[in-house]
């Protein structure tokens, strides 16, 4: 009774952990190669694709097809945790947790601060021991990487 009892409570965890992965199905992914014509959907290349979460997984997002996007493997280790392409600043997701979708700040990158009137640089500091170059609107002074 007591074997059983281990086998059932393995069991239903693996189905739990199963449930909550990053595994996406073969199903999923023709679809989402199918509706995304086969190409990035941030620079439109057809070489190197990775499925790529909009929200990211880490933030909860799903592995189902509403939620999964062709990349090119420059373009999705670009956006990583983020909602956008790096090499092309161009917005390709959801914002990691808060569901807002805002550029990345940085410190050439003017054109895009006239919305953060209320916005500071982040006080955190980066590994390498810099000051981090995010903007913030968080009363502590921290962005989300900091916080």
């Amino acid at each position: 009774m007591k074997n059983l009892l281990i086998i059932l409570s393995f069991l239903l965890f693996s189905v739990c952990s199963f449930s909550q992965s990053r595994y996406i199905s073969g199903t999923t992914k023709k679809i989402v190669y199918t509706r995304d014509g086969g190409m990035c959907r941030c620079c439109g290349s057809s070489i190197r694709l990775e499925y790529d979460h909009v929200i990211p997984f880490s933030c909860g997002g799903s592995s189902d097809a509403s939620n999964i996007q062709l990349l090119c493997m420059k373009c999705n280790r670009s956006k990583s945790n983020s909602c956008f392409c790096k090499v092309h600043n161009k917005k390709v997701g959801t914002n990691c947790c808060d569901g807002k979708t805002t550029r990345p700040s940085s410190s050439n990158s003017n054109a895009h601060s006239s919305n953060s009137g209320n916005s500071s640089q982040c006080s955190g500091t980066t590994k390498k021991g810099t000051r981090c170059k995010n903007k913030t609107t968080n009363s502590n002074g921290r962005c989300h990487l900091h916080g």
